[in-house]
């Protein structure tokens, strides 16, 4: 039998315990990524693995036995369809632990823990893949002198008539464009002003700790502080960030 887990539980007791894990592992294969603490990642790490196991199988007792544990049917079958066949190579390994720094206000260790849907590549195909680039690596070229002509390079810059030559970037705004690229965690994002306000031009609302974002007009925008500003949803997205209570619940108004 399993090594029990020495230290205090989750929850209350044994029995909440359980339904904690049951419900971020029915999340984490919602959503395929979730946020939680290191100790509740480490915890439910061998419980969803041991769900997944249980839907490579594919039988109706192992449907059952998935069911006695998840009590949303549509994730039930996305386990058994989508994530079950995704994770027929892979022996073993089925989720991913990555830690990221600690929370604000409690200071509690943070990680996101999402399941490995790459393709498993066969040692065959790796063996292949390292001959075909020994195979295709160059020969290093013998170094060639050129003496430079600077005369005709200079000639040439001459003939050029000033008003054909291409203008050049104002240092001022040079150093612009590179403190606001700086600024941007993400791409299309900014950080809040020191009074807390939206950038111009951003307004969807994105916070860390949870990985939810709110466009204006959305249930909780209001009361929402912003960690990080978006200029659209599709950036936010992009960066990671999931729409808070569904996508239907942030579309923009």
């Amino acid at each position: 039998m399993p090594t029990p887990t020495k230290g205090p539980r989750l929850g209350g007791g044994p029995a909440h315990e359980r339904l904690m894990l049951a419900n971020l592992s029915q999340q984490l294969f919602e959503h395929k990524r979730i946020t939680t603490t290191v100790t509740k990642a480490k915890r439910m790490r061998p419980y969803a693995e041991r769900l997944i196991t249980f839907a490579k199988r594919g039988d109706l007792a192992a449907r059952r036995r998935v069911l006695a544990q998840l009590t949303d049917k549509s994730v039930v079958h996305e386990l058994f369809t989508t994530i079950a066949s995704a994770m027929e190579d892979r022996n073993g390994g089925y989720t991913r632990i990555t830690k990221i720094g600690n929370r604000k206000g409690d200071n509690a260790p943070m990680a996101v823990i999402e399941l490995v849907m790459e393709p498993v590549a066969t040692k065959a195909t790796v063996a292949e893949a390292e001959r075909a680039t020994e195979k295709a690596a160059p020969a290093p070229a013998a170094p060639v002198d050129t003496p430079a002509d600077t005369t005709a390079g200079e000639v040439a810059a001459e003939e050029i008539p000033a008003d054909e030559q291409a203008p050049e970037v104002g240092s001022e705004q040079a150093a612009e464009v590179a403190a606001e690229n700086s600024d941007a965690e993400f791409p299309g994002s900014r950080a809040p002003l020191e009074s807390g306000e939206a950038p111009e031009g951003f307004e969807v609302k994105g916070n860390k700790n949870s990985m939810k974002y709110h466009v204006p007009g959305s249930r909780w925008y209001a009361g929402t502080t912003a960690e990080i500003w978006f200029d659209s949803p599709a950036n936010a997205e992009a960066a990671g960030f999931q729409p808070a209570g569904g996508a239907a619940a942030q579309k923009l108004r």
